[in-house]
């Protein structure tokens, strides 16, 4: 590329010179296209692989919801059930949160 410069800006031999920029022209043309065919395909590699993994996580992020779900949902007919079998434990067991929270937030 230097040489075809040099011998453009010299001018010297009137068609030689613009001969030698043609060729190159048409040469890095097809560099271009062949360039910019590849960078396609690159891109298009990597939309499908973006993709792929892009399910592969939702895949993983719905299971952990149903888990998490699930475990709330159980947690929820625990206590539940643990306040129908002991309600005095219940009741004050929460009237005791809600004094020391009391306690803390009047500070």
């Amino acid at each position: 590329m230097a040489e075809q410069n040099k011998g453009n800006q010299g001018g010297g031999d009137g068609g030689a010179g613009s001969g030698g920029a043609a060729g190159g022209t048409t040469g890095s043309s097809g560099r271009l296209e062949s360039s910019k065919t590849h960078a396609r395909q690159a891109a298009d590699d990597l939309r499908t692989a973006a993709t792929e993994i892009a399910g592969q996580y939702r895949g993983k992020a719905e299971e952990a919801w149903g888990d998490a779900t699930a475990r709330a949902r159980t947690l929820q007919e625990d206590g539940e059930q643990y306040v129908r079998e002991n309600p005095t434990k219940a009741v004050f067991s929460a009237l005791g949160i809600g004094f020391v929270l009391g306690m803390i937030f009047r500070r």
